[in-house]
């Protein structure tokens, strides 16, 4: 039985050619690559290349890059390290529907007596702008909203917002891990002080990650050790990670107009089928303004581990939500948020797509849908 992958928001594959760049640096090149001697040496060189490519891809400066162990490092270290260099401000704003990453840090501030205020998002997941505008004040160190949500695919108006905060006086920070790979980023043009995202989202390896810093942003040490990544953030600098982080960016980012269309396309295709299935489906999120690869689905009166338990059995692939909430008995808390009941969220499934799909795949999944609802 063949294996049909939609579950592509929790990872990807492992470009070969990605792998082929990184192959060096875990064999010959093996060099640390804080140490003086000549392997020492190339091994800086392969992390000076990666820094160049991803500044160059993102707009942003080579010192302004920093390389992490992926996306909920990033998150962690935005938070609490510019938390730490806050100065006199005592106001952190974000959304309801952020990463449990990014949710989880906020929390971790409570000993801080830090004032956080949540903003709610319509039905559609769009963060309410006007309660946003509301909030954000002078007394706002950073507004933290993700680039596009991770369970609905729902994606923010980054730009609007950081221009609104700055206007404030607030730093501005984005997640933007899903969103990476997916849709075209310009840190300039977005305007933000910070932004994280992961490699493995696009075809890079597990471990490795990356933050955009602007210079002008103060942030503390989230790791703390050596001297590595400008003396910012500790521990042995994972070359291969990096190089592949980089190259699996530039590749995605080559194909990326051609890809995205593809994706789209193979996603409304399935959407239009499960909805023309009359089993009680609907797609939550807005069915244009999202990511290329999200279809999130629910099935009235269906329970939705039962269901994706059933498609596993037949072999396809999907997921109640993000993989890190994998395991937790609770609804999902985005699908709540855009006003779903406990048992809606329950009964919903995301399917996320990739380039290696075909439409053939889809037929088929649709046809195991079918059997399987009836």
């Amino acid at each position: 039985m063949k294996t049909i992958y939609l579950d592509h928001a929790s990872t990807t594959r492992l470009e070969p050619k990605v792998l082929e760049k990184m192959m060096p640096y875990l064999t010959d090149t093996y060099g640390n690559a804080n140490s003086v001697h000549a392997m020492g040496r190339e091994a800086v060189n392969g992390l000076d290349e990666a820094r160049n490519i991803v500044a160059k891809l993102l707009g942003a400066e080579f010192n302004e890059i920093y390389f992490t162990s992926g996306g909920t490092e990033g998150d962690n270290w935005a938070i609490d390290g510019f938390t730490k260099l806050r100065g006199d401000k005592n106001k952190l704003v974000t959304s309801k529907i952020e990463h449990q990453a990014m949710l989880s840090s906020i929390d971790n501030l409570a000993p801080l007596d830090i004032q956080v205020k949540k903003i709610g998002v319509d039905s559609k997941g769009f963060i309410n702008l006007q309660e946003l505008k509301n909030e954000v004040d002078g007394n706002t160190y950073l507004t933290a909203v993700m680039l596009a949500n991770n369970e609905i695919g729902t994606i923010q108006p980054i730009k609007e917002i950081a221009s609104y905060a700055k206007e404030k006086g607030s730093y501005v920070f984005t997640d933007a891990v899903q969103a990476m790979g997916a849709i075209d980023i310009n840190v300039k043009d977005l305007g933000v002080d910070m932004l994280s995202f992961s490699a493995h989202k696009f075809g890079g390896p597990k471990g490795v990650g990356c933050v955009y810093i602007k210079n002008s942003t103060k942030l503390g040490n989230l790791i703390v050790g050596g001297h590595q990544e400008r003396s910012r953030r500790g521990g042995t600098s994972n070359v291969a990670g990096a190089i592949g982080l980089a190259y699996a960016l530039k590749f995605t980012r080559e194909n990326l107009k051609k890809d995205s269309e593809y994706i789209t396309n193979l996603r409304n295709y399935f959407i239009d089928k499960v909805l023309s299935l009359n089993v009680g489906a609907t797609l939550n999120g807005d069915r244009d303004n999202r990511l290329p690869n999200n279809a999130n689905i629910t099935f009235d009166g269906v329970n939705g581990e039962s269901l994706l338990y059933k498609l596993d059995l037949n072999g396809v692939c999907a997921s109640l939500g993000a993989a890190c909430s994998a395991g937790s008995i609770e609804p999902s808390y985005v699908l709540r948020e855009i006003g779903l009941s406990g048992v809606k969220a329950k009964s919903s499934i995301r399917f996320t797509f990739g380039k290696e799909n075909t439409f053939e795949e889809i037929d088929g999944v649709i046809k195991i849908l079918s059997s399987i609802l009836k």
